[in-house]
């Protein structure tokens, strides 16, 4: 799969990602989809990193997931750290 293949792919699981985290996100949805595309590298280097997925196909389901959880998981630390600030 190409760099923008790869791009679509990533802005497309974060707004998947974004989607199936309950309750608001701190960032709006230009953030989202940057992070989408830092999930989405993170999630297919994680995958061949501990799993030996090959990652060259677009619609390949393994791929989607794979993104979609590194989505969900820089979403969820983006969360934590920029998350809402408490007002005293």
């Amino acid at each position: 799969m190409g760099f923008f293949g790869f791009l679509i792919l990533g802005l497309l699981a974060g707004a998947i990602a974004k989607l199936i985290i309950p309750g608001r996100q701190a960032g709006g949805w230009f953030v989202t989809l940057i992070l989408g595309v830092l999930g989405a590298f993170l999630g297919g280097w994680l995958g061949g990193l501990l799993f030996d997925a090959p990652l060259e196909d677009f619609f390949s389901l393994q791929t989607w997931a794979l993104a979609i959880g590194g989505s969900i998981i820089v979403l969820l630390i983006y969360g934590a750290i920029f998350g809402r600030k408490s007002s005293r």
